[in-house]
């Protein structure tokens, strides 16, 4: 039984997570604001992560030994999360919201074979019939009889999976550098987003076009609040409870998500796409509360 101070943080806790998933889950309705004044998906990413800077420069200037002592696990976090976030942002606006969310949700799955690769953890029995489960969904839903094979079938599936993909990467690394203070792991995370949409753009080269300045504070402001809040809301939350309780909990971003796109945008989920989901969702989520077992993995290599 928890004691009244740790019933507290607990509490608080759940509620971080919670403000963080409710975040995520709408966050697809100021990106198609942005995109409906004018400004184009890439330009949106890189204002919203310009609007960043102000808190990661000096978090990353405090834990800049931290970087030079640890570039390469810094590093693919820095890349890692920046693709994650760019590429989400991207399939947000040319996907349907609900298909997205449900793709990206495969990135638990991603998780257990990059555990197994890079922190060399023997996934369980268990946690290979949830990949299989999760697999199957993935398969139904992106199944085309016109097609010879269920392959994505838009650039935002493309990039919906690749940033759950990216995702799964960054969380493994994450772990990799457990060591690792959260200031130089979040500074990481929204300089490599910044720098990535930097690149982005240089190879993409879209106008800007006639953007109004409001749109453009827009787009910084929900970077220096929104963006900043839901990370130290995350960062708050999974550093306070075990990791597959918060993974659980996470999972309310997709009810926000369809919830809202219903009754925000007129996108219609078909039978099959529910369906597949269903297994994803459920997949993740059983993924998520499976316990932790020490003995299962080997010590990871430090970074």
């Amino acid at each position: 039984m928890l004691s009244g101070e740790a019933e507290r943080t607990s509490n608080k806790a759940v509620a971080a997570l919670l403000l963080a998933a409710t975040l995520w889950g709408i966050f697809w309705y100021p990106l198609r604001l942005l995109e409906q004044g004018g400004m184009v998906g890439l330009w949106a990413a890189f204002f919203i992560y310009l609007g960043t800077l102000p808190v990661a420069l000096p978090v990353f200037w405090r834990s800049r030994h931290q970087f030079a002592a640890n570039p390469m696990v810094l590093g693919v976090i820095a890349l890692a999360s920046g693709w994650c976030n760019v590429s989400f942002f991207l399939a947000m606006l040319e996907g349907n919201v609900v298909r997205v969310l449900l793709l990206f949700y495969l990135a638990p799955l991603w998780t257990v074979l990059f555990g197994a690769l890079v922190l060399r953890e023997r996934p369980s029995p268990a946690s290979l019939v949830h990949l299989a489960v999760a697999m199957a969904g993935a398969l139904f839903m992106l199944w085309d009889p016109t097609l010879s094979h269920p392959w994505p079938q838009t650039y935002a599936d493309w990039l919906a999976i690749s940033s759950g993909f990216s995702f799964a990467i960054a969380n493994v690394m994450t772990r990799k550098g457990a060591a690792l203070s959260d200031g130089a792991k979040v500074s990481a995370a929204w300089l490599g987003a910044f720098i990535v949409s930097v690149i982005w753009l240089a190879l993409a080269a879209p106008e800007l076009g006639a953007v109004a300045m409001p749109g453009i504070v827009g787009a910084v402001a929900l970077g220096l609040f929104g963006i900043v809040i839901m990370t130290s809301a995350v960062l708050y939350g999974v550093s306070r409870m075990p990791v597959h309780r918060s993974a659980v909990i996470l999972l309310f971003e997709l009810i926000v998500g369809a919830v809202s796109a219903q009754i925000l945008t007129h996108e219609v989920v078909l039978p099959r796409e529910w369906i597949g989901g269903a297994c994803i969702l459920v997949a993740a989520w059983l993924s998520a509360r499976q316990p932790v077992e020490p003995s299962a993995a080997k010590p990871a290599a430090s970074g």
